[in-house]
């Protein structure tokens, strides 16, 4: 038998991430073709997959309206509560202040990103609020599942994005 890091996933912790940060991409292309930042979440809890959200704050006019607020909103509705302890947040990029604020609120067990975030990442890149010491509740995060794909779908929205506000 060998011995396994805690800080390591696992070969099955390793499967899941990248099955469920498989299905938060699929929620990022439907972001893609509406014309939204292409980011995609999934709440799992018991390796159910509880609630799936996109970006929506353009065709919402929602500035809240991440994904990873709307896949909280529906995971809390669906198990009548807005305490997520137990479930695992899986988001293609590194969420941002207002993302983690809720996460953390919501006492999510652990959050699983894709790409990081240095400009607005608030697990560590740009800002330290997920697990800040001063915080009540501490989220176990893995990051960099698939991160080549979900910084790719980000990349390619935004060279878009700029090619059509040159012409």
């Amino acid at each position: 038998m060998k011995f396994v890091p805690a800080s390591r996933p696992t070969d099955v912790q390793t499967k899941e991430d990248t099955r469920f940060m498989r299905l938060a991409l699929g929620e990022a292309r439907r972001a893609f073709d509406e014309d939204e930042a292409p980011v995609g979440a999934v709440v799992v809890q018991d390796g159910c997959v509880i609630a799936r959200a996109h970006n929506r704050p353009v065709h919402l006019r929602d500035p809240t309206a991440h994904a990873e607020i709307l896949v909280l909103r529906g995971a809390a509705r669906k198990l009548g509560n807005y305490r997520l302890t137990g479930c695992s947040l899986y988001v293609t990029i590194e969420p941002c202040a207002m993302c983690a604020g809720a996460i953390v609120h919501a006492r999510l067990g652990r959050v699983v990103f894709g790409a990081r975030d240095p400009k607005a990442g608030a697990s560590g890149s740009a800002l330290k609020v997920l697990n800040h010491p001063k915080l009540n509740h501490q989220v176990e995060i893995a990051q960099g599942i698939l991160a080549d794909d979900c910084s790719s779908i980000l990349r390619e929205f935004f060279r878009l994005r700029r090619k059509e506000h040159r012409t």
